[in-house]
């Protein structure tokens, strides 16, 4: 969806026009450029339509500069106020995932990028650190902590670029020693541990009194992933403060007004315009936004309305309006805004849903920066308008695959958008959004195409959602295996489960046959209209792992940790009904005889519980597969 003009850097530094006419360039012209031997150029095709963005900043000196952390792509810069995007980490980061942007105030040529984002679903990518960059993006340079592997939040001292805070999350899957709050007085090149909680209490939020930078507030979570559940909340979660810019801290957790009992997520904010005024959105029995006056001596609770608490562990962030005391943003799935301190909240139009990030400018606060699951956007009026998403090529997608035309097609699933079809080249010479379609299923699912018409194509989504869409009529039929709603049940309350992202495969021997697996192998000749099993439940089926997830405070059974499922599975392209299915509790069966049977061969030395990513038969020895898996 490249427009004439977008700045969106690609791994040869060059700019749609000049992709398009290497593209069309002889073979061998092309070569010439790429060196010696070379036949084949990376292009960009797209889409231009933003993913996931959970780091956001501004220029205070500069109207028109602001970045974006993406959690896949780097961090990218626009000079115009959002109109177009460029990339100004590529080549320099060894991983992409962004999860905290800090500008220095006292010198915006200082950019700190945290890596590793926050929001740690099952497909979470980790980090290696902190970058710093003191020309504006153009360089840069790591700074360490890379055990940290997902930082949350970077606050950088008002009046001294070298003073820097760092909120490390910590390892999302497990304990590690490195997590809590850290700080450098030396622009990055050496770091303190200054706030540390336990091996399995990460710091979630921290937030600088910017009238008086020696006063910060933390909060402290208590949060781990796991392969069939998320844990979220308990023993550890808390608020803490220091007033000698990080020497001493202590404890605000129990203080009067704040919940008692268990808590979960915590986000926190001080107002610049009243340092004494501090708002936290707390996860708790009797959660909302509580307010104090006093720096978090008391507290009151001044709005429970549970639509800003949803899935805590995913957004809980607040943001205080630099210039109006009584003004603060609550980001959630929807965008959240109080002109009364926090007592009533009114809800902002925004292009994406799942908020995570947003800066507002200390100098105008009608000037922000917001980030979401479809991008970064900016305003320059308070919220009541946004730049486009339609200009990031940031998006995230779970599977690819192509078609037969010429020229032919490539298809993928967005995350938390839509799936999309996108050529491989356009008559109009750059590919736009006109040239893109939305083609059925979701934004998780696997796509596959009939080779012998194009046309149709069957996606999917979670929750085992199934469509077959007709690209001429625009037909759209559902075609679920158990068309059974299962938002909000655990795995063990379903008939069939049903990964996230779960297999769909056309078979390679007859266009007419179509495999779907959840935790059975399930077979349609007629397009979905009857589904057969074909055999046995092929994963561990073990009950300790098909419970609740999300607790102890808030249940997240929204599919995403369905577990003891077949993840990979694959049909051989030299022998028809040679049938191979991998499962993300670590088993491997084959059938011989189109699944009426199937053997467990699972390789002896693979760890127990891996999850089988993919598996590839042999296209010249069906005897012959090739399989991925990680633990």
């Amino acid at each position: 969806m490249a427009k004439r003009g977008t700045a969106s850097k690609t791994v040869n530094g060059r700019n749609p026009e000049q992709q398009a006419a290497s593209a069309s360039a002889p073979l061998s012209a092309r070569g010439s450029q790429l060196g010696e031997g070379t036949a084949l150029a990376w292009r960009s095709l797209g889409p231009f339509r933003g993913g996931r963005v959970v780091a956001v900043a501004g220029d205070p000196s500069n109207p028109r500069v602001f970045y974006f952390g993406s959690t896949g792509g780097g961090v990218w810069k626009t000079t115009d106020g959002g109109r177009y995007w460029q990339n100004v980490s590529d080549g320099s980061f060894k991983r992409a995932s962004v999860g905290a942007l800090a500008v220095a105030p006292s010198d915006p040529n200082v950019l700190y990028a945290g890596m590793g984002e926050p929001t740690i679903r099952g497909n979470v990518s980790h980090g290696d650190g902190v970058y710093k960059s003191t020309d504006g993006g153009q360089t840069w340079t790591h700074l360490g902590l890379a055990a940290t592997r997902n930082i949350a939040r970077i606050r950088v001292h008002p009046t001294n670029a070298d003073m820097v805070y760092v909120a490390a999350l910590g390892h999302a899957h497990g304990p590690n020693a490195e997590r809590g709050i850290y700080r450098s007085r030396a622009g990055g090149a050496s770091w303190e541990q200054v706030l540390f909680f336990n091996e399995d209490v990460g710091a979630n939020e921290l937030a600088l009194d910017p009238s008086n930078p020696r006063i910060l507030y933390a909060t402290a979570w208590r949060a781990r992933r796991l392969p069939h559940r998320l844990d979220s909340g308990g023993a550890g979660c808390g608020i803490w403060k220091t007033t000698d810019g990080g020497d001493h801290w202590t404890e605000l957790t129990h203080n009067k007004g704040l919940p008692s009992g268990t808590l979960g997520k915590i986000g926190i904010t001080v107002s610049p315009a009243r340092g004494e005024r501090v708002w936290a959105i707390v996860e708790a029995e009797k959660g909302g936004v509580y307010r104090s006056d006093d720096g978090g001596a008391t507290w009151e609770l001044t709005c429970d309305d549970h639509a800003l608490l949803s899935r805590p562990w995913y957004y809980q962030h607040i943001h205080a309006d630099p210039q109006d005391p009584e003004t603060v943003w609550v980001l959630s799935v929807r965008l959240w805004r109080s002109h009364d301190g926090g007592r009533h909240f009114e809800r902002l139009a925004i292009p994406h849903g799942d908020n995570h990030d947003l800066w507002i400018d200390p100098r105008d606060a009608n000037r922000v920066i917001e980030g979401n699951d479809g991008g970064a956007c900016v305003s320059v009026n308070g919220g009541q308008t946004w730049s486009s998403l339609m200009n990031q090529p940031t998006a995230e997608f779970y599977h690819v695959t192509t078609d037969t035309q010429v020229p032919y097609r490539i298809y993928g699933a967005q995350q938390d958008n839509t799936t999309i079809s996108v050529p491989s080249r356009s008559v109009n010479g750059i590919i736009t959004e006109a040239d893109c379609v939305e083609i059925g299923g979701g934004e998780s699912g696997y796509i596959a195409v009939r080779p012998d018409d194009p046309h149709i194509i069957y996606a999917g989504s979670y929750q085992g959602y199934i469509s077959r869409y007709d690209c001429r009529t625009g037909h759209r039929r559902d075609i679920t295996v158990w068309p059974e709603q299962m938002i909000g049940w655990p795995a063990k309350d379903v008939r069939y489960r049903f990964q996230w992202t779960f297999p769909i495969v056309l078979s390679p021997h007859d266009p007419n046959v179509l495999y779907v697996t959840g935790n059975h192998v399930f077979c349609t000749k007629d397009e979905g209209a009857s589904w057969e099993t074909l055999g046995p439940d092929l994963t561990r089926n073990e009950p300790s792992r098909l419970q609740d997830s999300g607790g102890p405070l808030t249940l997240d059974n929204c599919g995403t940790e369905y577990y003891g499922t077949i993840f990979a599975f694959a049909e051989s392209p030299r022998q028809r009904g040679l049938l191979w299915a991998g499962s993300d509790d670590g088993l491997v069966h084959v059938s011989r005889d189109g699944g009426q049977h199937w053997d467990n061969v699972t390789p002896a030395d693979l760890p127990e519980w891996a999850l089988i990513s993919a598996i590839e038969p042999s296209p010249h020895d069906p005897a012959v597969a090739y399989l991925a898996a990680n633990r």
